[in-house]
């Protein structure tokens, strides 16, 4: 009569070990006792329900589970065993599934999508008119991959950088001593430029009042009818010149033109041409120099 081993106790299954994350890969163990996997629980053990803890391989999401997948079995990322990964893929959300874990939206997403690359490996390929090579159904998923893989490279070497508060700390000194801190050396022409630079601020700075100035018209009158009273004619653009030789402003002008009209609309003063597009004179009319 063969005797059987006793079964193991609970001090024995709570016992520390170096490695408690099992494989994901095709054996799944249930527990580890002194290191090693444990594929059965013997029928007269008992354990508490809070006896037992799972350990699971900690994936940042769906991507990074498929590259340690494929890294794990050395298979080539450009050229994937797509039922070996999607056999591993399923069997690591079943074992979460059984193990009552919630499982992200995402994983599922990607599971779906191994199972139809898996499946339309498997239909026939029908060749194009022209020739070309037709698209690997893993074109995507490698893309994808690729590119997380540059991403977690890269991730990892910004954390290895040493960083303040993790891997050293900032020192920091007070001085009790105040610093005395020499004078420049002013010359007189640095002090002549600076001078300078002050006047020149203050000119632009400078503040000004701007008033209107007040023209009258009857003024302007009275001025042409003083210079008329001199000449017989006048040509119509001297009465100007004088003006514009002085650099009065436009106003001026306009008001000077205005003065002439009005003196023209009293008959003070008579605007005449010898022909068209001659030159135009003016003279007293002979009712004020009668």
């Amino acid at each position: 009569m063969s005797s059987q081993p006793p079964a193991p106790g609970l001090d024995a299954l709570m016992a520390p070990v170096e490695d408690s994350t099992p494989d994901v890969i095709d054996h799944v163990a249930l527990a580890r006792l002194y290191g090693e996997p444990l594929f059965a629980i013997p029928q007269d053990l008992y354990i508490p329900p809070d006896a037992l803890e799972v350990f699971l391989e900690a994936f940042e999401g769906p991507l990074d589970l498929l590259l340690y997948l494929i890294r794990k079995q050395n298979f080539n990322v450009l050229d994937i065993p797509m039922a070996e990964v999607t056999a591993q893929y399923l069997a690591y959300v079943e074992q979460v599934r059984q193990s009552n874990l919630e499982l992200a939206g995402e994983y599922l997403l990607m599971a779906a999508m191994l199972i139809e690359i898996k499946s339309r490996m498997l239909l026939p390929v029908r060749q194009s008119d022209s020739g070309e090579e037709p698209e690997d159904p893993r074109a995507e998923l490698v893309r994808r991959l690729l590119e997380y893989e540059r991403m977690k490279l890269a991730a990892r070497r910004l954390d290895e950088m040493p960083r303040a508060g993790r891997d050293f700390l900032v020192a920091h000194a007070t001085a009790d001593f105040e610093v005395l801190r020499a004078l420049p050396e002013v010359s007189p022409d640095d002090l002549r430029e600076a001078w300078d630079a002050i006047l020149h601020r203050a000119r632009l700075n400078a503040s000004h009042r701007i008033t209107r100035e007040q023209l009258s018209v009857r003024d302007h009158m009275s001025h042409i009818l003083r210079r008329l009273s001199d000449v017989r004619f006048m040509e119509f653009t001297e009465l100007f010149l004088e003006r514009v030789r002085l650099g009065e402003p436009a106003a001026v002008i306009v008001v000077h033109f205005l003065a002439l009209l009005e003196l023209a609309r009293e008959s003070l003063l008579e605007i005449t041409q010898a022909a068209p597009y001659a030159p135009l004179y003016v003279r007293l009319s002979y009712t004020r120099s009668a």
